[in-house]
């Protein structure tokens, strides 16, 4: 299951995208990440000042 976005949450402030090694989250008013790219590692999770990512947002 890879990891998501919580739209709710999310302050698009751009901590997560160099995060990951897999460049699985794309920019936007809020960010997405790409489930089949994602190789759930939770880089991008532990770094998150929101906590908007969550592997069941």
């Amino acid at each position: 299951m890879a990891y998501k976005i919580s739209e709710d949450l999310c302050v698009a402030c751009g901590t997560c995208i160099g995060e990951c090694p897999v460049e699985a989250i794309s920019e936007g008013d809020v960010y997405v990440i790409n489930p089949d790219l994602c190789i759930e590692c939770g880089a991008c999770a532990g770094v998150c000042p929101s906590e908007a990512i969550s592997l069941d947002a």
